[in-house]
């Protein structure tokens, strides 16, 4: 079964639009989080002494806190962390939003 010339322009017009769709989605992703810098995790500088980070795929709060911890204990880091963010515990998912002390 072939198709007419009007159902070519058909198919090929449908095809266009999704591609537009899908380009427009990828643009308003990247334009969205291009406002982040990206430290490991992408963050963002919020008021005060707190960095709002993401925790990207692969990384643990301990590797967060290990990005920001200087000279301080990992460890005292990874507490402040759990408790600003009223965390259950140190484990974390990826996409997850935090604050992390700058230090």
């Amino acid at each position: 079964m072939a198709l007419t010339n009007r159902g070519k322009n058909l198919v090929r017009g449908v095809a266009v639009a999704s591609l537009l769709v899908v380009i427009g989605a990828g643009f308003s992703a990247v334009g969205s989080s291009a406002s982040e810098k990206v430290v490991g995790a992408s963050a963002s500088v919020t008021s005060g002494d707190y960095v709002r980070v993401v925790v990207a795929p692969g990384e643990t709060l301990w590797s967060v806190a290990a990005l920001v911890a200087g000279s301080s204990d990992v460890a005292n880091v990874v507490d402040e962390i759990v408790a600003i963010n009223h965390l259950a515990s140190s484990s974390v998912a990826a996409g997850t939003r935090l604050l992390v002390p700058i230090k």
